[in-house]
């Protein structure tokens, strides 16, 4: 069975740093492009960050320069690291794990952090 389990969320100040992180099991993690997706209240969800298999990271525009992405192959996750926080970053932040195969595209979800920055 698979799972994704997300923590790491929570209310922090602007200006703030928080970190997520993502455990995963029942994959074989290294072969997976892990990613961090967030939604805000009204809007739809959209992509935050991604790195690939090899470690190649891309970011949304909104985030870049103060959101890591990272992981962890030994210990099967994937962290965000989020500093200098803005209200607008607030929202539910959701780990993906992704596979692409000449077949299919299989994806695998989180069931979520809620993120909020306010002061």
């Amino acid at each position: 069975q698979v799972q994704l389990v997300e923590s790491g969320g929570g209310l922090v100040q602007p200006g703030g740093s928080l970190r997520l992180s993502c455990a995963a099991s029942g994959i074989f993690f290294n072969d997976y492009q892990m990613g961090w997706y967030r939604q805000a209240p009204g809007k739809q969800r959209e992509l935050v960050a991604f790195i690939t298999s090899s470690s190649f990271t891309n970011y949304a525009g909104s985030v870049k320069g103060r959101f890591t992405i990272s992981r962890d192959n030994t210990e099967n996750t994937v962290y965000l690291r989020m500093n200098t926080l803005k209200p607008d970053d607030t929202a539910v932040y959701y780990c993906n794990a992704k596979l692409t195969t000449m077949q299919k595209v299989i994806d695998y979800w989180g069931r979520g952090t809620q993120v909020t920055v306010s002061s």
